[in-house]
C-alpha cells in the first residue's frame, strides 16, 4: 500500500496538543510578529500518535547503514559506532555554544586541539585547521590557501591548477570558485597519472596541481614522489584530495610523499556517514609554508605543562579568513575524537588493511562477470563497467536498480567518468564476509538475469515502497511540497 502524506491522512478536529486556557490577555499574531505570522496554512490536523507512527513508517522505509549494506564507493559509509554518538551527546559537549568564552569551554578547545595534533600525525602534515564544514569546502579552502600563498611572492601570473581526468567533480569547480582555470591532466591506460605529461603541461602559469591518492579508480599513485619533485622544481604546488584516506591509515603519510596541502573528510574516514546531505567536517592539513593562510581562528595552547590553557588565535593578519561563522561542525569532531582513541595507531591501521582486503574480495568475485577496465591492484574501492551488458540492452543504472530489490543500496555509478557504464563499489572495513558473499552472489544473479530475463532489470524496482522514477525529469522539475489539489 502506498504511504499516505500526513495531508492526506488528516482528520477535521484531531490534535496532538492539549492546552490549558489562557490567564493572560490573547496576543493578535499578526500583530506582534508581522508576515512572519501566516494565516490559511492549511496544516494537517493529526494526533501525537499519528504523526510519530507517520514518521516510524518512513524512517523503517529508508535505507541507511544501520539497516544494511551501502557500497557507496567513494562516499566511505561505513557503520558509525555507537559510542562515537554517544560521546557526541554528552552535555558538556552537545550543549555548548559557539560564543560560551574560552575560559568556559576549555575542554571543547582541547578535544579541538588535540583532534588536529592526531590529524597532523596520521597525515604527516605541519598545520591543521578544523573548520570546513566538508569536503568540497575543504577542498575551497585549500585552494584559496595556495592563492594567497602566490599572491604573498608576487606570483600572481599563476592561474592555472592541474586537475586529473579521474578527480572529483568538486575539484574544478573549487578551482574556479577560487579564480584560478582548470586544465585537465589524462591519465596513463593504467590509471595512474602520467609524470612525463605533467612536465609537459608545468608550466611557470601552473599554480598547483590537484590530485587524489588512491585515485578515483581505487588505485594508488606509485609516481606520487615524483610527481611532487617535478612540481616543486617548477615553483608550483601539488594539493592532495583525501577523500580516500581510508586506504592509507597508519600505512601512508601524505605528506611523506610530498604533497604541500590536503583536505580530509571526518564525516568519511573517522567514522560519521554523510548520507542525505550531512553533516561533514572537511579538516585542511598544510605544510609550513602554507600555515600562515590558514583560515581564522586556530585553536592554540598556552603552555606545555597540564594547566595550559587552550586559546582561539585571531591575529593571524594573512589568513584567508573565515570559512564559517564559527569553528565547524563540533559533533563530527567529537565522534572523530572519539574513533580515534578507541582505536589507537594499530586500530587505524587494522581498519585501512581490511578496507582494502575487502575490496579485493569483492573484486574476485566478480571479475570476469563485470568488466574491469583497469587491472592494477585495487586499494579500498573497486571500479567495474557494465558495458558487457550493453548487448542484451541493459545499462549500469539497471544493474543499480535491480541491486534494490536484493535488499542491498546500490554502488556508486557512471563514476569516474573516464569509466563507460561504472560501477564504483567500496564496501569498507565494517562489512562482514557473510555481506559481501550475499552482495556478490546478488551482482552475479543481475549478470544472468541481464541475459536471461532482461526485462526484469528494465522494471526493476519492483519491491521497493517507490518504483523507478523519471529521475532527469524529476531533478528538473523538483517538487517537494504536496497538496490535494496537485494530488502529490
Amino acid at each position: 500500500m502506498p504511504e499516505k502524506s500526513l495531508f492526506e491522512l488528516s482528520e477535521s478536529g484531531r490534535r496532538a496538543w492539549s492546552l490549558p486556557g489562557l490567564d493572560v490577555p490573547a496576543v493578535d499574531p499578526s500583530r506582534e510578529f508581522g508576515d512572519l505570522a501566516r494565516a490559511g496554512n492549511d496544516l494537517p490536523e493529526l494526533s501525537e500518535i499519528d504523526i510519530v507512527r507517520h514518521y516510524t513508517r518512513l524512517s523503517a522505509l529508508n535505507h541507511h547503514v544501520d539497516k544494511g549494506f551501502y557500497p557507496l564507493g567513494s562516499c566511505t559509509m561505513k557503520y558509525n559506532p555507537k559510542v562515537n554518538e554517544r560521546a557526541a551527546r554528552l552535555d558538556g559537549l552537545a550543549d555548548v555554544h559557539p560564543f560560551t568564552p574560552e575560559t568556559a569551554c576549555q575542554g571543547a578547545l582541547q578535544l579541538m586541539h588535540e583532534l588536529g595534533e592526531y590529524l597532523k600525525e596520521i597525515t604527516g602534515f605541519d598545520a591543521v585547521t578544523l573548520q570546513p564544514a566538508a569536503g568540497a569546502h575543504g577542498e575551497l579552502c585549500g585552494i584559496m590557501m595556495i592563492r594567497r600563498y602566490f599572491e604573498s611572492r608576487g606570483e600572481t601570473n599563476r592561474d592555472i591548477v592541474l586537475v586529473p581526468d579521474s578527480a572529483h567533480g568538486t575539484n574544478p569547480a573549487s578551482v574556479m570558485m577560487s579564480g584560478f582555470r582548470a586544465v585537465q591532466i589524462k591519465s596513463r591506460p593504467d590509471g595512474r597519472l602520467d609524470p612525463d605529461e605533467l612536465e609537459r603541461e608545468c608550466s611557470d602559469c601552473v599554480a598547483c596541481l590537484m590530485v587524489t591518492n588512491p585515485n578515483t579508480l581505487g588505485i594508488f599513485e606509485t609516481d606520487a614522489r615524483r610527481i611532487c619533485d617535478i612540481m616543486h622544481a617548477r615553483g608550483a604546488l601539488v594539493y592532495v584530495d583525501g577523500a580516500n584516506l581510508n586506504a592509507c591509515l597508519g600505512i601512508h603519510r601524505p605528506a611523506d610523499a610530498g604533497f604541500d596541502c590536503m583536505h580530509l573528510n571526518l564525516h568519511k574516514t573517522f567514522s560519521t556517514p554523510h548520507g542525505g546531505g550531512g553533516p561533514g567536517s572537511g579538516p585542511v592539513a598544510v605544510r609550513r609554508i602554507l600555515e600562515p593562510f590558514l583560515p581564522v581562528p586556530v585553536v592554540r595552547r598556552l603552555g606545555n605543562d597540564e594547566d595550559g590553557r587552550y586559546y582561539l588565535d585571531h591575529d593571524r593578519p594573512d589568513s584567508v579568513g573565515r570559512m564559517l561563522d564559527f569553528h565547524g561542525h563540533f559533533g563530527v569532531m567529537v565522534k572523530a575524537w572519539t574513533y580515534i582513541r578507541m582505536l589507537g595507531a594499530a586500530g587505524l591501521r587494522d581498519a585501512s588493511e581490511n578496507a582494502v582486503l575487502n575490496a579485493n574480495y569483492v573484486r574476485a568475485g566478480l571479475e570476469g562477470v563485470y568488466d574491469l577496465p583497469y587491472t592494477a591492484r585495487s586499494l579500498h574501492e573497486v571500479v567495474f563497467s557494465g558495458s558487457n551488458l550493453r548487448k542484451h540492452d541493459i545499462r549500469t543504472l539497471d544493474v543499480a536498480k535491480r541491486l534494490l530489490d536484493f535488499g542491498f543500496h546500490a554502488p556508486t555509478v557512471y563514476f569516474p567518468l573516464i569509466v563507460p557504464e561504472a560501477l564504483m563499489i567500496e564496501p569498507t572495513e565494517t562489512e562482514s564476509r557473510a555481506t559481501l558473499d550475499a552482495f556478490v552472489a546478488a551482482m552475479r544473479a543481475i549478470a544472468r538475469e541481464a541475459a536471461e530475463d532482461p526485462d526484469r532489470l528494465r522494471a526493476a524496482p519492483t519491491l521497493t515502497p517507490v518504483r523507478r522514477l523519471d529521475e532527469a525529469r524529476a531533478s528538473r522539475q523538483l517538487d517537494v511540497n504536496w497538496t490535494p489539489e496537485a494530488g502529490g
